[in-house]
């Protein structure tokens, strides 16, 4: 069977969104999610231990497993599928290809070069795989979305009884390093592991599409562009997403302060399973906010923040690598989460705090300019 190429593009040459005809909300919402990311991996960053933590470190942890763990990436990937049906519509199928091509070469270094933890490089393959799904109809759209992701969750919370209910069975993503190791060695390191990153990119599409698939749906149907259409629908995810998600959270943030390999791998699978419905709730509420009659200052600080995604993801990577990482100050597993979260959170403020200037300054951020410049060939 044949399946229907995008509609076909503009006769003029391609060109990206100009930034006085950009949406306020999705903006908005990707420079909360940003603030989120930065906040939940900093955990990584830094090293510590979720089921560790005590006193005010564990009531850190509690408050950023229930409001961002799980929920701000998924906000994100959300947004990441709004963007990439927008692209797929406007330009169609080459232009599409090529700037996720260029996002999995920009993905791969932040990898090798930083960070471990890249989810740019994984959504580049997945946003490849995601046009099978963009050619499907709005209504199926939707069907498959919800079809995909509750096949995801109970993907990770099916095996539940094979894992080790033992105290110290805890398995930690985090990485291993030796002391005082070298940035030589850990970009050695890092290399030797691209080929496995791309196939954990594969592996990253099973729970991505369907966020993926959420946002794409949300472009067609006007969600975040036209939301004055839409505020019944609005207020409906504010409450149901709020209602189911921040007790799935509650669970998640339980299953953080147990040392069991059980506990962990069902952490993971909740982390998904409650991240939905709560970055539904954030849609709900920036949403409502975006209505009315005066917008919050907030959320245009965080707009301006989210036009500059891509570059203060990567500059996240680059500042808490090096206040954590052996080779610079070497404060890696020697913080708890309240220290380490605070930090990522003055970094993340003064990212919204500096996109002003910066873009009355620019007009785009590095990253953005250069992607802009690969894909369209224009500055």
């Amino acid at each position: 069977m044949t399946i229907p190429l995008p509609p076909a593009p503009d006769t003029l040459p391609p060109a990206p969104v100009a930034a006085q005809d950009r949406a306020l909300l999705p903006d908005a919402l990707r420079g909360f999610a940003l603030l989120g990311i930065a906040l939940i991996n900093v955990q990584d960053f830094s090293g510590f231990r979720v089921w560790e933590q005590q006193g005010l470190d564990r009531a850190v942890q509690v408050v950023t497993d229930v409001l961002f763990n799980g929920k701000a990436v998924a906000l994100f990937a959300m947004l990441f599928g709004w963007g990439a049906a927008g692209l797929w519509e406007r330009h169609g199928l080459g232009l599409y290809v090529r700037r996720h091509l260029l996002l999995l070469v920009i993905g791969l270094a932040h990898f090798a070069l930083l960070w471990h933890g890249d989810i740019i490089g994984g959504y580049a393959v997945s946003a490849v795989i995601f046009i099978l799904l963009l050619r499907r109809p709005t209504g199926a759209l939707l069907k498959w979305a919800w079809g995909l992701y509750l096949l995801s969750a109970l993907n990770y919370v099916a095996g539940y009884s094979l894992y080790k209910v033992t105290p110290g069975s805890r398995i930690s993503f985090s990485p291993d390093f030796a002391p005082h190791q070298s940035y030589a060695s850990i970009l050695a390191d890092r290399i030797a592991e691209l080929p496995s990153q791309l196939g954990s990119g594969l592996f990253l599409a099973s729970f991505t599409i369907p966020l993926f698939a959420f946002g794409a749906w949300a472009y067609r149907s006007g969600l975040l562009s036209r939301p004055a259409e839409h505020r019944p629908l609005l207020r409906r995810l504010l409450a149901w997403g709020f209602g189911l998600g921040l007790p799935l959270g509650l669970g998640l943030a339980y299953l953080n302060t147990l040392d069991t390999e059980q506990a962990g791998m069902l952490s993971e699978g909740l982390r998904v399973i409650s991240g939905l419905p709560v970055a539904f709730g954030y849609v709900g509420l920036f949403g409502l906010l975006s209505l009315r009659p005066r917008v919050p200052a907030a959320l245009t600080a965080l707009a301006r923040s989210g036009r500059l995604a891509l570059t203060h993801y990567i500059t996240q990577s680059l500042v808490l690598t090096l206040i954590f990482y052996p080779y610079t100050f070497g404060l890696y597993g020697q913080v708890g989460a309240a220290a380490a979260v605070g930090m990522a959170l003055l970094l993340a403020l003064a990212q919204i705090a500096l996109s002003r200037w910066y873009l009355r300054r620019y007009g785009r951020g590095p990253l953005e300019s250069l992607l802009r410049w690969a894909v369209y060939g224009r500055r």
